[in-house]
């Protein structure tokens, strides 16, 4: 059984705040703000699907989905 691999990183912009918490748990730098002070992965490709920003975010804003 190897690593998971990622399908999507849903950010779900209604909920995030852009405290910045996900981006600083992010161990491949993945996450970045946008011009709106909300977060968006923009290197997805980097993700080792730790699920960190998913479990750290207060608001439940973040999720990784893995393949099967």
């Amino acid at each position: 059984m190897g690593r998971p691999k990622l399908k999507e990183i849903v950010i779900n912009r209604d909920w995030c705040k852009g405290c910045g918490v996900c981006i600083h748990f992010c161990p491949k730098h993945v996450l970045e703000k946008d011009a709106f002070d909300k977060v968006v992965a923009t290197h997805p490709e980097n993700c080792t699907c730790c699920k960190l920003c998913e479990i750290r975010c207060p608001e439940l804003a973040n999720e990784i989905i893995t393949e099967d």
